[in-house]
């Protein structure tokens, strides 16, 4: 008796051990595995005149992830660059903000596919800068999937948005006289 107890006790464990580990695992989804690669830009130091100021551009390059098994495009690629601003003239510049665009060997914009992010403003909290000074700020902005895939950008165009003057105050004596 205590015998065929302790067969049919065995006979279950392994019945329940059959099963438990011939239980289906759960199946794994694999996630692409991705890179960032850098793009230099030639060159890349440069310096722009402008009428009341000289933006010195350095360290241009694209960042752009890929996936490593096809080579593809994974997410929307970014320019980043280090951006110099030095002010030429007599006024305080009072900087609002820097647009970015990217314009092919015909001088047309490239255009954003559907889907992609179009962040090619940037706006900055810049200080005013004083008469014969400068600020230095790192610019990071989306670039278009075709661009770079195609590698079309013949040129980038900057746009700087700026005060020049700084603010003025008026004072002004107005008469007044109090009833009785």
């Amino acid at each position: 008796m205590v015998e065929k107890l302790f067969l049919s006790s065995v006979m279950g464990f392994i019945f329940i051990f059959i099963f438990t580990s011939c239980e289906k695992k759960p199946e794994v989804t694999e996630v692409p595995e991705t890179e960032e690669v850098t793009v230099a830009l030639t060159s890349s130091e440069q310096e722009i005149k402008g009428e009341l100021f000289t933006l010195g551009l350095s360290d241009l390059k694209i960042i752009k992830t890929v996936d490593t098994s096809t080579k593809e495009l994974t997410t929307t690629p970014s320019l980043k660059v280090t951006t110099k601003i030095s002010n030429n003239s007599t006024n305080i510049l009072d900087i609002k903000g820097v647009t970015i665009q990217y314009l092919d060997s015909s001088g047309n914009p490239i255009p954003f596919k559907d889907g992609e992010k179009k962040a090619t403003v940037s706006l900055y909290m810049w200080s005013d800068i004083q008469p014969g000074k400068d600020s230095e700020k790192s610019l990071e902005a989306k670039v278009p999937m075709v661009a770079v895939k195609e590698k079309s950008i013949n040129k980038i165009r900057i746009h700087v948005v700026y005060v020049p003057t700084p603010l003025k105050k008026e004072s002004m004596d107005l008469p007044v006289k109090m009833e009785k």
